[in-house]
This record gives structure tokens, C-alpha cells and sequence, in this order.
């Protein structure tokens, strides 16, 4: 029976994270400081805390943080991360790829996921979850979900590097995290209006 719930959990949750703002965090940091490991690391330990968030406290989360604040940061977020991207120079990238160590891109990844996915739709999904099934396999099953996805994401940016000038990746994420910063400040506007 605790395959059966931790095998429904991995089928939903990793289907509804395919290509979702997560997994392009992974690839783009993965593809630009050419580090794999502390992406990782920092991935999987903020979706383990995340989902141990959502089978313990389940739907009641989203009344204890106002989604406004939750918003808020990951706007101010994604538009720093955006910005710093998209203005690179060819200059930094030897600089970043060699210099960036790997506590600080664990910290980096694991903030920029807890933050991005806090009360979002696989979180919600997760806690639904844990209010029918045991909550250990939920919590297993979501985990697992979201480190293959994790993998996914790190393995596709890296291998973007083989075909792009990481000044081109640079660019192409600066734009992505704008976009999503643009996106959750739509969802900001929504909230506040």
C-alpha cells in the first residue's frame, strides 16, 4: 500500500513540474556556474523542507503566509536574478563559472526554489494529497518527484553549454526570470486590486 501512495504522489507531482519555474532555475544556474552538485543539493533540500511543509501543515499554509508577501519577494526575486543575467558580460563568465563556490550556489538554488515554489500549485497539490493518504509516503513520493525533475533540469542546462556561449545563456535567462518576475507581479497586482 506505501508504494501505491508514494507511486500516485511521484506520477502527479513530477507531471505537473515538467518545464515548471523550478526546473528552469536548476537549468539556468547548473548552465551558468557549470556546477552541478550544489544545484542539486540546494534543489532537493528546499523541496524535502517544502513538502515536509505541506503534508504537516496541508491547505492551512496558504492562511498562515499571506500569498501577497509570497509574491511580493519572489517578484523582487526573479527580477534581480533577471536583471544581473541579461546584463552579464563575456568578462564575468570565466569569473562565475571558476569562482562561484559551492556553499554560495547551494544557498542561491535553495532560496530561489523555497521562495519560488512557497504556495505554489505542487505544494497545494502535496498537501491535498496528504489529506488522503499517510502523509510519510506523500512526503516521499513528492520529494522524489521533484529531485528527478531537479536532475532533469541540471542535466539539460548543462548540455545547453555545449551548443550556446554561456553570454547567450546569460541573456536567455535574464529574459526568462523577467518574464517570471513580470508574471508573479501580474499575480501581485491580482491579489492587491
Amino acid at each position: 500500500m506505501w508504494w501505491q501512495t508514494a507511486g500516485t504522489t511521484l506520477a502527479i507531482i513530477g507531471l505537473a513540474e515538467i518545464g515548471d519555474k523550478s526546473q528552469l532555475v536548476c537549468m539556468a544556474l547548473a548552465a551558468k556556474h557549470g556546477r552541478v552538485r550544489p544545484v542539486l543539493f540546494g534543489a532537493i533540500s528546499a523541496f524535502a523542507i517544502l513538502n515536509a511543509l505541506a503534508v504537516v501543515f496541508g491547505g492551512a499554509l496558504a492562511d498562515w503566509l499571506p500569498q501577497e508577501w509570497i509574491l511580493g519577494v519572489v517578484t523582487v526575486l526573479f527580477a534581480g536574478f533577471g536583471l544581473h543575467s541579461l546584463f552579464a558580460s563575456a568578462d564575468e563568465e570565466e569569473e562565475d563559472t571558476v569562482e562561484t563556490k559551492a556553499h554560495s550556489l547551494f544557498v542561491t538554488t535553495f532560496l530561489m526554489i523555497f521562495l519560488a515554489e512557497l504556495g505554489d500549485k505542487t505544494q497545494i497539490a502535496v498537501a491535498g494529497l496528504a489529506g488522503l493518504y499517510p502523509i510519510l509516503f506523500v512526503w516521499l513520493g513528492a520529494t522524489v518527484a521533484l529531485a528527478l525533475t531537479s536532475v532533469l533540469g541540471v542535466i539539460a542546462g548543462k548540455k545547453v553549454l555545449r551548443y550556446l556561449p554561456l553570454i547567450w545563456l546569460h541573456r536567455c535567462a535574464g529574459v526568462l526570470f523577467l518574464t517570471m518576475s513580470a508574471f508573479s507581479a501580474w499575480s501581485l497586482f491580482g491579489y492587491l486590486s
